[in-house]
């Protein structure tokens, strides 16, 4: 997110984190999550450790980052000269820390450690997956770069097909694809870009290879740009010349498939309920066997957050959440097909944000 926003919303959200000390009841909390550092302090480099005290916020970083830092971010900076979890045992005794919140699902054992041997004297408390919580309802600017982002990826898609040949192999494909993207302004992608062709569209997280893309088969392409950190996903299949009668009919299926996933997204709606209309209309083509990944995710400063859209995930959905609906059917030695969107839960309902058209296009 750019820093014209101010500062107040990052400001707002590590006032948000507040509950969470006081139910840990810990003196501060300390992030070291790349995402989790963005999110509270604005901060977009890669090495940085965020310490929250009620009144103040340390953001430590190393001297690559001297001048980025302060332009970035809105809280007060401390330019560590070696490790930053030494700094920040260094700065707890200094603060007289007595307790502390870390984050135990973002923190190898190795940082564990370095951290229990750096504040000797302070008792450590567990926390899990508090940013994260935060991270899932986003604000109207987070909305907005996620739309640009995802508006970015669909004209990327569009070029990129408009220089497409038969004959051309995956690997070609994915780089101009991802060439696209940067020449629209993205930062990269948000994840390695997915192109498979033939029987090859069965494999769900098919790497692109040197295999010409030919004839009378399905083409799949699934991917995201990253804009100002925030990720867009998406996921087309196309078919190149004739397909047969049942792989026709299997784009069918999964196309309403999707549909009634989508229909299904609104405030107070489960993830399972939307998973459950995937799957009911896979069910009635007897295709469901076929489908082998849940139906979506959430998606902002990373490309898989919450919520997951699941069989079990009981989360219920809220305006701000922005999610995938991507449901998909893979059948080895025929092909795959999987139909992906980014949607906005709204306050009414929902909003699809991926302006690309979901008919069967023949290349």
């Amino acid at each position: 997110m750019q820093h014209t926003n101010g500062h107040s919303e990052f400001a707002e959200r590590r006032a948000r984190l507040e509950p969470t000390l006081a139910e840990a009841r810990a003196n501060a909390f300390l992030t070291t999550a790349r995402p989790n550092v963005h999110y509270l302090s604005g901060f977009t480099g890669s090495n940085g450790a965020v310490l929250i005290l009620p009144g103040r916020v340390i953001l430590f970083t190393d001297p690559r980052y001297a001048t980025q830092a302060p332009q970035q971010s809105d809280c007060e900076v401390v330019v560590a000269k070696g490790p930053l979890l030494a700094e920040v045992g260094k700065w707890a005794r200094r603060l007289k820390l007595r307790s502390l919140a870390f984050e135990q699902n973002r923190i190898s054992f190795e940082e564990f450690t370095q951290l229990r041997s750096v504040l000797k004297n302070v008792r450590l408390k567990p926390v899990n997956g508090c940013v994260e919580a935060l991270r899932m309802r986003k604000s109207a600017s987070e909305i907005g770069t996620i739309k640009a982002s995802v508006r970015l990826n669909s004209i990327a898609l569009e070029q990129a097909l408009e220089q497409f040949q038969p004959d051309m192999t995956e690997v070609d494909l994915a780089a101009e694809i991802e060439y696209r993207m940067r020449l629209l302004g993205a930062d990269g992608t948000a994840f390695e870009t997915i192109v498979a062709s033939g029987e090859r569209t069965a494999l769900p997280h098919a790497h692109p290879t040197n295999h010409p893309i030919q004839r009378n088969q399905l083409l799949l392409v699934d991917m995201g740009a990253s804009v100002a950190g925030y990720a867009s996903d998406m996921t087309r299949t196309h078919a190149l010349g004739k397909l047969n009668a049942k792989t026709r009919r299997m784009y069918k299926a999964v196309l309403e498939s999707q549909l009634a996933a989508i229909e299904a997204v609104k405030p107070g709606a489960s993830c399972t309920a939307v998973d459950r209309a995937a799957r009911t209309v896979l069910r009635e083509y007897g295709l469901e066997k076929y489908f082998i990944h849940s139906t979506g995710h959430g998606l902002g400063l990373e490309i898989h957050e919450g919520p997951r859209v699941g069989r079990k995930e009981k989360t219920k959905l809220e305006p701000g959440m922005v999610i995938t609906i991507e449901p998909g059917v893979y059948q080895e030695g025929l092909g795959g097909i999987r139909i992906e969107d980014t949607v906005l839960v709204s306050e009414r309902g929902h909003e699809v944000l991926t302006p690309t058209g979901k008919e069967l296009v023949v290349l």
